[in-house]
């Protein structure tokens, strides 16, 4: 008994050792991009500008973070529902064996590099969009790859909140008469959805924190995109373009790139936990 009690208070120990470091970690982070971009962030100006030329003194971030947040909405646009349907298929319709074979799938899918996702996104589908709408790198082909990187995730979420959702409220609605369509739409969905929502806004961070594949169907022009067929940059493919040659103002700018996304990511997490306390 004394020696379990001495794992116990051990292994109490160790875990609040890990989280401490990583919350010390993560401060540090954030405190060494505040000081490194702390002259940018007294002045609004590299926020409110669109125009990103470093040659010139000029370093706007307003078309890159809004094209960050852009991509990673449409992500979810495409994300989210397609997820739910096939969560939905796979728990209540599919054969078992299908059923089975599928989540194999979706586990292979969510271990898959995210610079694979990019390749397959640069040499299949930027030239089909291209054939479609030139030049086929854009925000579209960025939402679609991003989409299918967050995909399994999304359902691996989906598919455990539905079942607990269906093991506590199924057999009642289906006692009162009504089809199983009703039942999921109107019962297990809407009991199930505050319990989505922070795998979805951690998703979204993911999402917004994405370089490489980004990078590699993107286009890589910084504009604000006039439809969503139009090439752009997200700030994570702009710091990985240029923080090898950067230096001054210019690289005190890619910091405060870095700076918003952690900023971001932090407020993501946030909403999550809030969300997440609420279940």
């Amino acid at each position: 008994m004394y020696l379990r009690h001495s794992a116990d208070r051990l292994l109490r120990a160790v875990s609040l050792l890990c989280a401490l470091s990583a919350a010390v970690i993560l401060l540090l982070i954030l405190l060494f991009l505040t000081q490194a971009s702390w002259p940018l962030l007294q002045s609004p100006s590299p926020l409110l500008g669109a125009a990103w030329q470093p040659s010139k003194g000029l370093f706007g971030l307003q078309a890159m973070l809004g094209v960050s947040l852009l991509s990673s909405l449409l992500a979810l646009l495409l994300a989210v529902p397609s997820g739910l349907l096939v969560s939905i298929w796979l728990i209540f319709y599919a054969p078992t064996s299908v059923a089975r074979a599928y989540a194999g799938l979706v586990g292979l899918m969510a271990s898959i590099p995210s610079v694979v996702y990019g390749l397959w996104g640069l040499v299949v589908l930027v030239p089909l969009l291209n054939a479609w709408v030139a030049p086929g790198a854009s925000l579209l082909a960025v939402g679609i790859v991003l989409g299918l990187m967050i995909l399994p995730l999304l359902m691996v979420q989906a598919d455990a909140v539905l079942r607990e959702s269906a093991r506590r409220h199924l057999p009642a609605a289906l006692c009162l008469g009504v089809s199983r369509w009703a039942a999921i739409r109107r019962v297990l969905l809407p009991a199930a959805w505050p319990r989505l929502w922070p795998s979805i806004l951690l998703q979204l961070g993911r999402a917004l924190g994405e370089t490489m594949a980004v990078l590699m169907v993107a286009g890589n022009v910084v504009q604000w995109p006039g439809s969503i067929f139009e090439p752009v940059r997200t700030l994570t493919a702009n710091i990985a373009l240029e923080m090898s040659y950067a230096s001054g103002a210019h690289l005190q700018a890619l910091y405060l790139s870095g700076w918003l996304l952690l900023v971001l990511a932090l407020l993501l997490m946030g909403l999550a936990r809030l969300f997440g306390s609420r279940t």
